[in-house]
């Protein structure tokens, strides 16, 4: 039973790389499942066991980049001195803005996952990985006396995502990304730093 579970894990873990390296180099609407079932070594029957369809096997695509997102970002976030809370939360956003700059990642998750999953699905996953990181940034410069507290995290957190988004689309869709990245950083952390106390 171990056995077949093992197997199973691996058959998926194998799909999604296929499926992800095909969906960074040509975008979504541009693989069938049969190149992906071709690449990922396996067969269109098990394609179909552990996803519903293409888009299933996208989602689950988009939401592994979600996750690695939010670990590289709180990873760097974790290195940056933790008596500066102001530091960490500029850590994170910096660290999320050059993620904006990586293609692959951009296609998945900012041309295609839109588009593919539809408006709001797209947000609820964003909201799943990211809003709970900008939370915690929020409460911690609050707890350090740094951050206005008179202000409701909830909405304020949804704002800064929802502005983090924008940025990440100006970026995304920039001739030049890096430039664009540049020049969107600063605004970004004026938005926080307004909330200074």
């Amino acid at each position: 039973m171990i056995r077949q579970a093992e197997r199973s894990e691996s058959t998926r873990a194998n799909l999604m790389a296929a499926a992800r390296a095909l969906f960074a180099e040509r975008g979504y609407a541009g693989v069938s499942t049969p190149e992906i079932v071709e690449r990922a070594g396996s067969s269109r029957g098990a394609l179909y066991h552990q996803f519903k369809d293409k888009k299933d096997l996208f989602r689950a695509v988009y939401e592994q980049e979600q996750q690695e997102i939010l670990q590289q970002i709180a990873a760097t976030m974790a290195e940056a001195p933790p008596i500066d809370p102001m530091a960490v939360l500029e850590t994170g956003l910096h660290n999320f803005l050059l993620s904006c700059v990586d293609p692959e990642r951009v296609r998945i998750t900012l041309i295609d996952a839109p588009a593919v999953l539809g408006w709001q699905e797209w947000r609820a996953v964003d909201e799943k990985y990211g809003l709970g990181l900008i939370v915690a940034g929020l409460e911690a410069g609050i707890e350090a006396g740094v951050l206005r507290a008179d202000l409701d995290i909830r909405p304020l957190a949804l704002m800064i995502l929802s502005a983090l988004g924008e940025a990440a689309m100006f970026i995304a869709n920039a001739d030049d990304p890096e430039s664009a990245r540049a020049r969107t950083e600063p605004a970004v952390l004026a938005l926080v730093h307004g909330l200074r106390m």
